[in-house]
């Protein structure tokens, strides 16, 4: 490959890679396992920055938006900025950090959530695949007490028993 060729697909490599992130909020929305699935590598990994595993494999993670498909009502996912680092060293490995939020419908109260994917992408065969998706939060909490809950340290607020401190920003 010349250098324009390398850049070229450097471009494309990109706008697949960006188009996985929003691909997935749109299958997670309309609850399309199989279309979640797609996303991800056979020995992907998906958990949080707080240590919670959601799944390792596909089947895993297939199990786990199933469990999550049954008691969450509508949810509207958000894909804000994309950075993507690609691996010098080997052209089908790349890191990349997501911001988003989404809008939930969760045990019967309207939530929002601003959060980051720590993603890791490979590509396969079939194109460019999450190999892990680790996701990290700023808050998740009931609509109604975001005002207070914004300035709170325990900005996690989606199990109602027990609050927590967010992932980011650090020190806060």
């Amino acid at each position: 490959m010349n250098d324009l060729e390398r850049r070229i697909r450097r471009l494309e490599d990109l706008e697949e890679i960006r188009g996985l992130a929003v691909r997935y909020g749109f299958a997670v929305d309309e609850r399309d396992l199989d279309g979640v699935c797609a996303l991800f590598t056979e020995d992907a990994e998906l958990r949080t920055m707080s240590g919670p595993g959601k799944g390792k494999g596909v089947a895993a993670i297939a199990d786990y938006f199933r469990g999550r498909f049954d008691v969450l009502g509508p949810t509207n996912h958000f894909t804000h900025g994309h950075v993507v680092d690609f691996d010098d060293e080997d052209p089908d490995q790349a890191t990349g950090l997501v911001s988003s939020h989404a809008e939930v419908w969760r045990d019967g109260a309207p939530m929002i959530t601003a959060l980051r994917y720590h993603d890791r992408y490979r590509r396969g065969p079939d194109g460019w695949r999450f190999a892990e998706r680790v996701q990290s939060y700023m808050y998740f909490v009931d609509v109604r007490e975001y005002p207070q809950a914004l300035g709170d340290r325990l900005r996690m607020r989606a199990n109602k028993d027990a609050w927590q401190k967010a992932d980011w920003p650090a020190g806060l």
